[in-house]
């Protein structure tokens, strides 16, 4: 009786967000000085884009959509205002591409999970407003 072995290729991929500085993140129309991110993954191999987004107090983004990928956004933490409707922890928001979203704010600054199911392309954000 022959056996064969098979390796399989395993990847992984660890971020402690606690040890990571978080970088500005840029967004046309948007309050840009409010917003930062915890990038924790751009490799598609590994999964979508995803991030956690930080908007201090004040911060906004304008309604916006993006052509070519799709959108997730959960709350973490604070509040969250999505077309003038407040959210807190636990919201979940999902976005076909195409499909206008926002505008986005917070008051008092929250923390979201985003991602994109595909790579970000600073290109295409489409500003709605």
């Amino acid at each position: 009786m022959s056996t064969t072995t098979t390796k399989v290729k395993v990847m992984e991929n660890i971020l402690k967000t606690a040890e990571m500085t978080p970088v500005p993140f840029p967004i046309p129309g948007a309050t840009s000085d409010k917003l930062s991110a915890h990038i924790l993954n751009t490799d598609l191999n590994f999964g979508p884009v995803f991030a956690v987004l930080i908007l201090d107090a004040g911060a906004r983004i304008p309604a916006h959509r993006h052509q070519a990928t799709s959108e997730q956004i959960y709350v973490l933490e604070g509040d969250f205002i999505n077309d003038g409707i407040a959210y807190g922890p636990g919201a979940f928001f999902s976005h076909d591409a195409g499909q206008i979203h926002g505008p986005h704010a917070s008051k008092g600054g929250c923390q979201l999970i985003f991602t994109q199911a595909k790579a970000v392309d600073p290109t295409d954000f489409f500003i709605a407003e």
